[in-house]
């Protein structure tokens, strides 16, 4: 049995053990009543001491499970400082009484590799391995569509509805977003749901730039995360010399293979590094020159 939970209700309290626990733990009470069916609900969560109510949830519920739980903690590096460290040292106590006394897999869910998460919490050194707390088997970073699949997944919305996508929509969409998953989809329900709601009106370049601006302007979670890292002293430091036309110098390759890990920046063909995509480009400009996302200039950024 899968069952994706989330972790950002414990965000507001990163100090404050309690308090972030008990959010958490009452999102995922309401997340399986919507999705499970009865007979697969976890119990009743028992009680526990603050630091320890997450890992006594997960152990209660694999002790009664009727199948192997493998579960999915969703933006898990929404948490910060004492209330990171505790929901990650409290998977790390459980893993050696799995399968019986926690679940058969978690997996970590966010924008962070979790070597990473030292960073969340408040420390400031780097960790020199890929595992804080031993819990990683293995990262997996969703890669960028190609602008064949973007074609592809609009095409399936042709065939479901008989809505078409000119070519020259899906050119600017993959554009625009260089495939990156989310800003894909994002463009498509924007463009789908609200811009172009006939089915008989076919979709165009023109369609896309507008959903393009909605997008900016309304800065969905997905891209208000990531504008949360450009507050990071290690990403501005490599990305505010590119905006201004440079380069980021001496900068330590750990720093750059983590923005690129955060898909703000990717590899650029001379191997210097770029903005990962022109809505993200446009976003950052905007967000570092304290500009809101509805107005300001729009600006490039790269580094070769």
């Amino acid at each position: 049995m899968a069952v994706l939970l989330p972790m950002e209700h414990g965000a507001p309290f990163p100090l404050d053990l309690g308090a972030a626990e008990l959010a958490i733990l009452e999102s995922w009470r309401g997340w399986t009543a919507a999705w499970l069916p009865p007979d697969l609900q976890p119990p009743p969560w028992p009680d526990a001491p603050p630091g320890s109510r997450l890992s006594a949830a997960l152990r209660a519920w694999a002790e009664t499970a009727p199948r192997p739980l493998a579960i999915f903690l969703d933006e898990i590096d929404s948490l910060q400082d004492d209330a990171l460290i505790s929901a990650l040292r409290q998977i790390r106590a459980g893993y050696p009484t799995r399968p019986g006394h926690f679940p058969w897999s978690l997996a970590l869910i966010g924008l962070r590799d979790v070597r990473d998460y030292k960073v969340a919490s408040g420390g400031t050194g780097r960790l020199g391995t890929a595992s804080p707390f031993n819990i990683k088997a293995e990262s997996l970073t969703m890669r960028n569509f190609t602008s064949d699949e973007v074609a592809d997944l609009y095409r399936q919305h042709t065939g479901e509805t008989g809505q078409v996508f000119l070519p020259e929509a899906v050119d600017r969409a993959y554009y625009l977003t260089q495939g990156q998953p989310w800003l894909v989809n994002a463009l498509g329900q924007q463009l789908t749901e609200v811009l172009v709601q006939d089915p008989a009106q076919p979709i165009t370049a023109e369609h896309v730039e507008q959903a393009k601006e909605i997008l900016i302007r309304r800065q969905d979670t997905h891209l208000d995360s990531l504008m949360d890292r450009l507050q990071e002293p290690r990403v501005r430091a490599i990305i505010e010399p590119m905006l201004a036309g440079g380069t980021p110098g001496n900068v330590p390759e750990d720093d750059r293979r983590f923005v690129v890990d955060l898909g703000l920046l990717r590899r650029s063909e001379l191997g210097g590094l770029t903005v990962a995509n022109p809505i993200y480009r446009e976003i950052i400009v905007r967000a570092l020159a304290g500009v809101r996302p509805d107005i300001g200039s729009r600006a490039g950024a790269q580094s070769r």
